[in-house]
């Protein structure tokens, strides 16, 4: 790899004696990266504390200033120093000092630089690295970077995505330079340069220039407004799309109009009309709650403390004295703002308590909401005991006791939060496949819910926690699921079993199992998603315009997508999409079938996902809405390609379809007979040929052919058909009832054409929808059931001619589908041809039906486009931008 004419390694071989001058966390880093590519620390030096903090203004210490000296410093290096440094300490080292400041100079001069980049509404924030002068930030450029201001970004946000980890990058980077000799020295000018300084805000502002303020001036001083005659201070601003929430009026002093107290928060309108929200609010007293309890009434009574608990709160006094080491001793009333607390010292007490008590879910700002010690000890509490948690959800089950329990099943929308009925009060029955009996109603949606439960998804990703929620975070609540699902497993099987007629062994090995394992491998995949980071590549002709260019992976940037999921495995193909889709942050409306709700029903609790059972026009308005960006999609080939006009004509919204199979399954004569026999009937008849990737077509070598089909019928007459909650049950009844009655038409077409019917082909003489497992040989190439799919039980089975390798090939490919595929042989040179030559999107070379939540599941053809599981999945819900830098 060459740099510019110079290899790596003679670019690192210059290396420089360093002192760091100041004290942080990034200085620390900074410390260690530099110590790593070989540079030699010679010396670390803070600034002197005046009562417990670092003393901006003070002088010198002399014996300090002379222990400096004595190090040899070639080079200070200041990361985030902002304090008084005398200038003979500045200009001592033959290279001088450089320092980091977070603005692109000269814009935003001064302490309070990247709040004023989000006050004046930049579009772009970064950092400056420049050499230290005695203004200590108008001194010449040595290097810039910058990052677009994402529209609800605030200081903590772009402080962690950018201005951190890339400041650290380029403080090492800075350094170099200055040893290789190659450091540039750009004067500022006064063309640009501002020193802004804290002023007093109008309300009578566009919405966007309010939402600045608010989260420009974030903790320090505080954005206010005067509500009720008192000044309160708005924390935690995020702008709102053209949905707001309901809630009650509240008059704010100097506003265009009263704001809104809602659920979430407070609402409050620009002069534009368009509105932000304010999480947080902070009276005069210091007293900070949650905006949207402003009218709550009156203090929760205090609870008193157990033994043990009183231990606890002795240790956490502790703590604040180890915090506030200027206060004499922590009384009950003791402010820890007012006693000289900052926004470092709140993270080291929450970190410190976390650290007491494992598993303790506390945020920062829950140290601004109980700001005097005994206040902080009853929030702490009350959160240890779980008393404060929301109100317990409201759900209407419809219970049934079944296979040894009893079964709970939501049957209404979720939307917002909470089940409700459908808006226009209608139901539908759902039935028991193995029976025909009613299992309960459902809630039958309208258009009108699909509306309000993408609206409120809309506002989960604009407001709620969820898109900006730390990815780490995001990950742990899907474990969580996974962990719930895993806990009420025998419960899940069982609504899936007489719901979808699936075998009970079969819905708790693979429906319910593979379900769980797949919220686990995206919650993995989580914090491993590079939001708003990439790798800078050179471009074409970096050498001479000096571009440089990064790819930057975020979210969709939807407020909401959209899943909709067949009826064959309602709660694993639930699972494979919205798994990925809520691992990379996005917000979701999920519809089921129509025939089949419950599972989903079941495990959807969060108003990230909304749930709208079928109704006429459900999924038409889903594919239409323009404030989904993403829709996928398990069905039909017809209906996904009405889906996919759909998305087309209505914004253009991505789309992935996984539709349609006919899966070829190739047996060679040199193939393992027994597990071809077995493997053979589990690619048709696992879960009662109600499968997706169910090999539509056997191709069977002609020499074996006669043996094949006597072994295979052997083992169909050995199945048992029944009741799907027998442990001993193989073959449970077909889905639903017109299902039913399509399979004994397309046996009755395959007769008709002249195939051989060798066994089956009816239903089953007993209550419920049961299809007989179904044998068809001498399908020729043209006929009906060789060309469409039955997905139910049907085996359909042609010869080839022996050694006629490329001409089964032409008659497997010989397909508008593409979604899987098999072969079975010894000979891998064989088996590896074939694969290459399948076009299909999966193919299993002796075995089939084995899918891992790891690999990437999708067809070729008119089986769909794009993936599920894997890696691959969460393209589907990310999107990639390339931003281009002239350096």
């Amino acid at each position: 790899w060459q740099w510019r004419g110079k290899s790596i390694n003679n670019y690192y071989q210059n290396k420089l004696r360093l002192a760091l001058i100041g004290q942080s966390l990034f200085g620390q880093e900074v410390y260690t990266n530099l110590r790593k590519q070989g540079h030699r620390v010679v010396g670390v030096f803070t600034v002197p504390d005046r009562d417990g903090k670092a003393d901006p203004l003070g002088e010198p210490i002399p014996e300090v200033v002379e222990a400096y000296k004595a190090v040899g410093a070639e080079l200070n290096v200041m990361p985030f120093c902002s304090q008084f440094i005398p200038m003979n300490v500045i200009d001592h080292p033959a290279h001088g000092s450089i320092i980091y400041h977070p603005s692109i100079l000269p814009l935003h001069r001064g302490a309070s630089a990247i709040n004023w980049t989000l006050i004046q509404g930049d579009k772009k924030a970064g950092f400056s690295i420049f050499w230290a002068d005695d203004g200590l930030d108008t001194g010449p450029i040595l290097l810039q970077r910058e990052c677009p201001v994402e529209p609800n970004d605030t200081v903590d946000s772009l402080y962690n995505r950018f201005l951190f980890p890339e400041g650290i990058k380029a403080m090492v980077e800075s350094v170099q330079l200055i040893a290789d000799g190659k450091a540039p020295r750009v004067p500022q000018t006064e063309e640009g340069a501002s020193y802004e300084g804290i002023q007093k805000k109008s309300n009578s502002k566009p919405a966007e220039a309010i939402h600045n303020w608010i989260r420009g001036h974030d903790k320090v001083p505080g954005a206010w407004a005067v509500i009720d005659g008192q000044t309160v201070t708005l924390y935690g601003s995020s702008m709102l799309g053209e949905s707001v929430p309901a809630g009650q009026p509240l008059e704010i002093e100097g506003a265009s109009q009263p704001g809104v107290v809602t659920k979430n928060g407070l609402v409050l309108y620009g002069s534009d009309s368009k509105a932000l929200m304010v999480k947080n609010l902070q009276f005069e007293d210091g007293k900070m709650i949650s905006a949207a309890k402003y009218f709550s009434s009156g203090d929760t009574a205090r609870v008193e403390l157990t033994d043990d608990e009183k231990k606890i709160a002795e240790e956490i006094r502790d703590i604040w004295k180890g915090i506030l080491s200027n206060v004499a001793a922590i009384e009950e009333t003791t402010d820890f703002f007012k006693s000289g607390a900052a926004s470092m010292d709140v993270v080291r007490l929450v970190e410190e308590i976390k650290q007491r008590c494992v598993g303790l879910q506390l945020q920062n700002e829950d140290v601004y909401m109980a700001t005097t010690f005994q206040d902080f000890i009853q929030m702490f509490v009350r959160r240890l005991r779980g008393e404060d948690q929301e109100e317990e959800m409201v759900i209407d089950y419809a219970t049934k006791d079944v296979n040894n329990m009893t079964v709970k099943m939501p049957w209404q929308c979720f939307i917002n939060g909470k089940f409700e009925d459908a808006e226009n009060g209608k139901t539908a029955n759902t039935i028991n496949p193995a029976d025909g009996s009613v299992i309960c109603k459902v809630a039958y949606a309208s258009v009108g819910d699909v509306d309000r439960a993408v609206a409120a998804a809309k506002e989960a990703f604009e407001v709620g926690p969820w898109g900006r929620m730390n990815p780490r975070d995001r990950g742990t609540l899907l474990y969580k699921l996974a962990d719930l699902m895993e806990e009420h497993q025998e419960e899940l099987a069982t609504i899936e079993s007489i719901d979808s007629g699936a075998v009970y062994t079969l819905a708790l090995k693979t429906h319910v199992g593979m379900s769980i394992q797949t919220f686990r491998y995206f919650a993995g995949w989580c914090d491993k998603i590079q939001m708003f980071g990439g790798v800078f590549q050179p471009l074409h002709l970096a050498e001479l315009w000096h571009l440089l260019t990064v790819s930057v992976v975020c979210f969709l940037g939807a407020s909401v997508c959209a899943i909709v999921i067949p009826w064959n495995y309602p709660l694993m193909m639930l699972a494979w999409k919205s798994a990925a889709c809520l691992a990379a942050g996005n917000t979701l409306v999920l519809k089921p079938a129509q025939v089949r709700t419950h599972t989903p029903a079941y495990i959807t609790t969060d108003s990230v996902v909304d749930f709208i059972p079928a109704g006429g026009m459900v999924g038409q308005r889903l594919s239409d809405h323009p404030d989904i960006r993403k829709l996928g999609f398990t069905g039909s080939t017809p209906i996904g390609k009405q889906i996919m006009k759909s998305c087309a004509l209505s914004n253009l919204k991505k789309v992935s379809l996984e539709l349609g199979g006919k899966s070829p399954l190739i047996i060679f004569s040199d193939c393992d007979m027994d597990k071809a026999v077995r493997m053979g009937m589990s690619s048709v008849f696992f879960n009662k040929g109600e499968n997706c990737i169910a090999a539509g077509r056997l191709f069977v070598e002609e020499s074996i052919h006669d043996e094949y089909i006597k072994r295979v019928l052997e083992e169909i007459k050995k199945m048992k058909v029944g009741d799907p909650l027998d442990r001993s049950t193989e073959h449970g009844p077909q889905n639903h009832k017109a299902h039913m009655d399509k399979l004994v038409e397309y046996c009755e077409v395959g007769v008709k054409e002249g195939a051989t019917l060798v066994y089956g082909g009816k239903q089953v003489d007993r209550p419920g929808f049961f299809m007989e497992p179904t044998l068809f040989t001498d399908v020729e190439d043209h006929m009906f059931i060789a060309k469409e799919e039955s997905f139910g039980p049907i085996m359909v089975v042609s010869k080839f001619k022996d050694g006629d390798i490329d001409g089964v090939l032409n008659r497997a490919n010989d397909t508008e589908f593409g979604l899987a595929s098999g072969v079975f042989t010894r000979d891998i040179n064989k088996a590896m041809y074939v694969s290459e030559r399948l076009d299909a999107g999966t193919v299993f070379v002796n075995t089939y039906n084995k899918t891992d939540v790891a690999s990437p599941f999708g067809g070729f053809k008119q089986s769909g486009f794009g993936k599920d599981l894997g890696e691959d999945a969460l393209n589907e819900y990310l999107r990639t931008k390339a931003v281009t830098v002239e350096y």
